[in-house]
């Protein structure tokens, strides 16, 4: 077991399968040194939890929490590429999507779930630049979206 996957176990946590598409992309992709994941939805098991606008039917506390499952998705779409989280040099950049009701402007601490995550499995390579953008509707009406780019140490 990999250093990074002892972590997840000691915060209870364990990696799940990678999520399969829903259209024509890969989960993830390696460039020279970095893995880029596509936009990982909250999939638990092959469905979403809840659906909905953050804001109205979901709360911005449900939504932090789906915003960790959506991070802890991205890590599976990582070591898919790169065979082993130990790998992971640092994460560069998060980028978060929010489907907001119209007056809801609280995405920075929506995000705030997956970027917690992060730092707590990896330390300080979870340390990221990130953005957090709110949108109108998400694929299959999720509540949150998020996708990361990491550096991989190489072998």
């Amino acid at each position: 077991m990999s250093a990074v996957e002892a972590r997840l176990a000691e915060l209870g946590l364990t990696l799940p399968e990678v999520v399969p598409p829903l259209a024509a992309y890969q989960p993830a992709v390696q460039s020279g040194p970095y893995v880029y994941t596509a936009g990982q939805l909250p999939m638990v098991e092959g469905k979403l939890p809840v659906t909905g606008k953050v804001g109205a039917e979901v709360t911005p506390e449900e939504a932090k929490d789906l915003a960790r499952t959506c991070a802890l998705n991205a890590l599976a779409a990582v070591k898919s590429v790169a065979g082993d989280l130990d790998r992971v040099a640092r994460v560069v950049k998060v980028v978060g999507f929010v489907a907001s009701a119209a007056d809801f402007t609280g995405q920075p601490a929506v995000l705030n779930g997956a970027s917690e995550l992060l730092g707590e499995v990896l330390g300080d390579k979870g340390v990221h630049a990130r953005s957090a953008v709110g949108v109108a509707v998400l694929p299959l009406d999720a509540p949150v979206e998020v996708e990361i780019q990491v550096e991989l140490v190489q072998p």
